[in-house]
């Protein structure tokens, strides 16, 4: 595995990871503002920013992930299952960069 390349596609999902948070927090902070007084529109709006909320929060694990994976590639580890220390295989890593784990202890 060309673990440049890997390294690079976790750098170029980790800038736009992190910019998909930045609208999050703009989204979330712009929220201040009152809500409607009409109780249909109150719901869809509080219901969206419970989703914003719930895409921020799995945005910010999918970073760690990636900042571990990083690690992980300049620790010499990234192609070994953090479970079971065998190849994680090829493949895998090509559909999941950031992923520790092989397809066997999932």
């Amino acid at each position: 595995m060309n673990l440049q390349h890997a390294r690079q596609r976790l750098l170029d999902t980790r800038t736009e990871l992190e910019g998909r948070l930045e609208r999050a927090h703009k989204h979330i902070r712009g929220r201040e503002e009152e809500v409607s007084p009409n109780f249909h529109e109150q719901v869809v709006e509080t219901g969206n920013d419970q989703v914003v909320q719930f895409l921020e929060q799995e945005g910010q694990q999918q970073l760690q992930q990636i900042d571990r994976a990083l690690q992980r590639i300049d620790s010499g580890d990234y192609e070994r299952c953090n479970k079971c220390g065998e190849a994680i295989g090829e493949q895998r890593l090509g559909a999941l960069p950031w992923t520790e784990f092989c397809i066997n202890c999932v």
